[in-house]
């Protein structure tokens, strides 16, 4: 969800807990220029819960803020180390929850990188802890190339985090260390650290190797990716969760409303949740049945059925949106973000109808980038909590989340009798071997495809 931090909607009925807040930040000689911003904060993740009462909080609630806040380009990490303390003094000294001291030691844990003994051939024995809000301070040059490289080849806004976190990681685990100094062997310490201290899985080390060779070849301008040794983490052999069709249709009867049709479509047409959340009017296609998903994983572009089931709903949600931009022209505003430099290439598009969001946000917000206020898409939060909560109610098995109506998407189709390869182009894989998970059953080609959807 978006939130407009410089003008938040404030409850009354929350007042007595702000005015509680303020006393005891005065109390403690907290600096008054600071005062303000802390309770803001507090507003701000009151306002992040939307209808949710404060009491029902969970860590999850906290983390989805923060992530929010560190996708926000304007808040600088020095503001969400302020909105954590702020956290902190609301959860623990004002309302006292008794579980959230734990919640913090886990917050302190994500945030802080320990410097632990080693064993083995890259022991050092270092045991000292390095913030990284110093680490902000300390490489903020590095840093900072490191965003405009990312930036400049047009990589996600998830991609730039991910590879920013873990140079931040990297830096922290060598710290002091000078960015001239940076070879191979810093590389693959850090690397056998993670696999042989921290025991993360393989994708983990994987992206920690991707990010750090970024690093080093469009930051440093070195080349290390045939120097590199060190101990690979084992690849776990996981098959995805998978519903029944019995199953999805009752976990799909536990949603109500948008959420019902963003899942509907996830699970019909075999989209993952961001490309759901970032799709088009423009890409939707009721006459000729299709959705054309943009910019996939991977920058692919492709084509899946659109579900006879869902027609009419996804009708009413564009009428919905519809008179949503409607209303924000009229008021002067109805941009939407554009993806690459489109909006320089044709300045009108941002206000043109085909181009807004299908699942457009309830609230508008300021774009990091530009500083405009615009209307962006649904959170991806909204719909997780929604499925959680609904396979719940379903009485699944845990581990049941948004993405395994795409895995049951991809094995209902091979049990209908669909080919792999048709298949694979379905679900955007580059690479057949991902598709495989799903295969148990002989390929049928040339079978015109029908979305399981429609059979449920």
């Amino acid at each position: 969800m978006a939130i407009n931090f410089f003008h938040l909607q404030e409850d009354p009925a929350y007042l007595p807990l702000w005015n509680k807040m303020q006393i005891l930040l005065q109390e403690r000689k907290t600096n008054p220029n600071v005062i303000p911003h802390q309770i803001r904060w507090a507003k701000a993740f009151v306002q992040s819960l939307k209808e949710k009462p404060l009491k029902d909080t969970d860590l999850t609630d906290i983390k989805s803020f923060i992530e929010l806040l560190n996708c926000n380009r304007t808040i600088q990490p020095y503001q969400v180390k302020q909105a954590i303390d702020s956290l902190f003094i609301l959860f623990i000294e004002i309302l006292k929850y008794p579980q959230a001291t734990t919640w913090f030691h886990e917050l302190a844990d994500e945030e802080t990188v320990q410097h632990q003994p080693m064993s083995g051939p890259y022991s050092n024995g270092r045991s000292d802890t390095v913030t990284i809000h110093q680490i902000e301070q300390y490489h903020g040059s590095i840093l900072e190339d490191l965003k405009i490289r990312i930036r400049t080849l047009h990589y996600s806004i998830r991609t730039e985090k991910a590879y920013s976190d873990w140079t931040r990681r990297f830096l922290a685990f060598h710290h002091p260390i000078e960015a001239d100094s940076i070879n191979a062997c810093h590389i693959a310490e850090y690397l056998e650290f993670l696999a042989v201290e921290r025991h993360v899985s393989a994708s983990t080390q994987n992206q920690a190797l991707n990010a750090l060779i970024f690093l080093a070849t469009h930051v440093l301008g070195k080349d290390f990716s045939e120097q590199l040794n060190f101990s690979r983490a084992k690849k776990a052999k996981r098959l995805p969760t998978v519903l029944a069709k019995a199953q999805v249709k009752l976990l799909l009867g536990n949603l109500n409303g948008i959420h019902a049709l963003m899942a509907g479509l996830i699970y019909g047409t075999g989209m993952r949740l961001m490309e759901c959340l970032r799709l088009r009017v423009k890409e939707v296609d009721l006459e000729k049945m299709i959705i054309t998903v943009r910019d996939g994983k991977g920058g692919k572009d492709r084509v899946t059925p659109l579900p006879e089931k869902y027609k009419n709903a996804l009708e009413t949600q564009l009428d919905f949106a519809r008179k949503l931009h409607q209303q924000d022209l009229a008021q002067g505003l109805g941009e939407t973000q554009l993806p690459d430099a489109l909006d320089r290439k044709y300045p009108s598009a941002p206000r043109e109808w085909p181009w807004q969001f299908v699942f457009p946000s309830e609230k508008l917000s300021i774009d990091p980038d530009s500083n405009k206020v615009r209307r962006h898409h649904i959170h991806e939060n909204t719909l997780q909590k929604a499925v959680k909560t609904a396979a719940r109610k379903s009485g699944l098995q845990a581990g049941v989340s948004v993405h395994t109506l795409r895995h049951s998407f991809a094995t209902h189709l091979l049990q209908a009798g669909y080919d792999i390869r048709t298949i694979q182009e379905l679900l955007g894989h580059s690479d057949v071997a991902t598709t495989m998970i799903y295969t148990h059953i002989l390929n049928r080609p040339g079978v015109i495809v029908k979305s399981p959807a429609d059979d449920i």
